[in-house]
């Protein structure tokens, strides 16, 4: 077309990409929002890869930490962050919860977020916490316990009088399988690595692919029926 533009090279493209501003095209929520927390592992592949392959040289692989929190009846991701591998599953869950503007009805996660940061960020919005506790888990006895702590007896005291088992069931638990069911998809379609190469960058590159998803998420969902 003979038109003079300024074409910038894949350098300034990938510095670019760290202050990339992804927007979501999530409509607003009728109805307060189940969120369930979970997380995975993503694998950075760096310059000297192709020397590991071709050498048969060993060395520690880089992870990144993908963090999600998934919408329980329309299956979109309302939050993310990514984070370094040696950070705790249970550390991004307040951001996590400052992304999603609409009101939240439930919070629900596996054994990792049974902290007294998640209970107390869950409880400041309002909303009832359900972390799976841990096994060796003991009621907190004292004159005056924190609300964090009445909110984590109550589980417990349910689940003496119910059965782990039943409990998972009643509580909602079990649906937990929503966000490993998020994960699986979020892999089957972009691989389990990540090509940027900073944080910045990767996490830009992350929110892109959510973004992604959850378009694909919205223009439809396999209906499953149980064949008896």
């Amino acid at each position: 077309m003979r038109l003079t533009l300024p074409i910038p090279d894949y350098s300034t493209v990938s510095r670019r990409q760290g202050v990339l501003s992804v927007r979501s095209a999530l409509p607003p929520s009728r109805s307060p929002r189940h969120i369930i927390i979970d997380a995975t592992g993503l694998k950075v592949y760096g310059a000297g890869e192709w020397r590991i392959y071709k050498h048969r040289v060993s060395r520690r692989r880089t992870w990144r930490k993908l963090h999600l929190g998934v919408d329980e009846r329309t299956k979109e991701i309302v939050a993310m962050e990514l984070t370094g591998s040696r950070v705790h599953d249970s550390q991004p869950l307040p951001t996590l919860l400052v992304q999603i503007p609409d009101p939240i009805a439930h919070v629900s996660g596996d054994g990792a977020y049974d902290t007294r940061a998640c209970y107390e960020a869950v409880l400041k919005r309002g909303a009832p916490p359900t972390f799976v506790p841990r096994r060796t888990a003991n009621l907190y006895c004292a004159a005056t316990p924190p609300a964090w702590r009445v909110t984590r007896n109550g589980i417990l005291q349910q689940i003496e009088a119910q059965g782990r088992s039943t409990w998972r069931v009643r509580s909602g638990c079990t649906r937990q399988s929503i966000a490993g069911n998020t994960m699986f998809r979020f892999k089957a379609l972009f691989g389990g690595r990540l090509w940027a190469r900073g944080l910045a960058t990767q996490h830009t590159e992350a929110r892109i692919k959510c973004a992604v998803l959850n378009r694909m998420t919205q223009l439809g969902m396999p209906e499953t029926v149980r064949d008896f």
